[in-house]
């Protein structure tokens, strides 16, 4: 039997001339579409990726990092947690960079170890990736990232980085003052905030960007409630928040915090959105389902690892070229029930908590 790729050929895996010659292409065509490199049609590039599936073509990564240089690999840091937020973003970029057709290293990091971001980047260092992610949503004090290759920050706040760094946003802030000024634009007098905790960077972000909104429209803040992430968290607010008496909306930092807090309300004889409105943030998967449908605002994690990603292999492939222009995120307010214009006046039935907030 002849093998695959022509006469004469020894038999073995599929080459990128056998690649080439199934598609109808040169090689240093094929070299290009596994290259991710520009300048190549989308018809040719699908004619390219299919052949080389019915081939079974896998690219050689060892021989192009010998000819280029580079591994094709991103490292990660990132803190080792199953909440949304985290584990989402990193979905997102583990996508991002397989589009980009680099590999990705993960190296997780434990709450609590000052020393973890610069253990984790030493370690991918090591083992020669050509850029690093770092994905550290808590402030475990100031971070050296004096490393030879490009590092992506995420979500950090400005200095948070070193001599080859590049951002992208991650719009919290944004996201926090939309929910907030949905919320005022209902009739809301003011707008309490049930806040993430405060080591977190994202945390801080939403404090400030709910901050923002009231200050705009010069609006009381009340006093802020701070919480761990956790519905228990939230619970135990929703708990404080109906002893209180005369709130009417609560802008909370996540959905699970949210979900929680409406609980304790509900509990307590208050109605949601009738007496309280609530917003949350992420837009989890569950958020549509719970009792009321949570009012949230969703965190474009897909379309901040592509930007971050971009920005990245821009600087490991042309590091000469000024940085691409950061984009600022979407920002997408998902209306349910959970959020009303608030009660009038004497509204409230008899026997409801009464007192006075903050």
């Amino acid at each position: 039997m002849t093998p695959v790729g022509g006469q004469g050929q020894s038999p073995g895996a599929p080459r990128a001339v056998d690649v080439a010659r199934r598609a109808g292409v040169s090689q240093k065509t094929v070299s290009r579409v596994f290259n991710g490199e520009r300048y190549v049609s989308v018809e040719v590039r699908g004619r390219v990726l299919e052949a080389a599936e019915e081939l079974g073509y896998r690219l050689n990564n060892a021989a192009r990092a010998l000819a280029s240089g580079r591994t094709r690999s991103i490292g990660v840091v990132t803190l080792g947690t199953a909440l949304y937020g985290p584990a989402s973003l990193l979905i997102g970029v583990e996508r991002a960079a397989r589009d980009a057709g680099y590999a990705l290293r993960v190296v997780n990091t434990l709450e609590g170890d000052p020393a973890g971001v610069a253990g984790a980047m030493e370690s991918l260092l090591e083992q020669g990736v050509d850029g690093i992610v770092v994905s550290e949503p808590i402030d475990e004090g100031p971070a050296s990232l004096g490393v030879d290759v490009p590092v992506l920050v995420l979500g950090a706040p400005a200095g948070f980085g070193g001599p080859r760094a590049v951002a992208a946003g991650v719009g919290a802030e944004s996201l926090a003052r939309v929910a907030t000024e949905h919320l005022l634009d209902l009739g809301h007098v003011t707008v309490h905030h049930l806040a993430g905790p405060q080591r977190w960077f994202a945390a801080r972000d939403r404090l400030q960007g709910w901050r923002a909104a009231l200050a705009e429209r010069d609006r009381r803040q009340p006093s802020v409630i701070e919480g761990d992430w956790s519905a228990s968290s939230g619970y135990a607010a929703g708990q404080e928040i109906a002893a209180a008496g005369d709130v009417t909306a609560v802008f909370a930092a996540n959905d699970d915090m949210a979900i929680g807090l409406i609980r304790a309300l509900l509990e307590a004889g208050l109605r949601v959105p009738e007496d309280v409105s609530v917003v949350g943030f992420d837009d989890t998967p569950v958020s549509a389902y719970v009792t009321p449908p949570l009012t949230t605002v969703r965190q474009p994690f897909d379309a901040v690892a592509h930007e971050g990603l971009r920005r990245l292999v821009q600087a490991i492939e042309k590091p000469d070229e000024e940085p691409a222009p950061v984009s600022d995120p979407p920002v997408e307010l998902v209306v349910r029930a959970s959020t009303a214009p608030p009660p009038s006046r004497g509204s409230r039935a008899a026997g409801r908590p009464s007192g006075t907030a903050d």
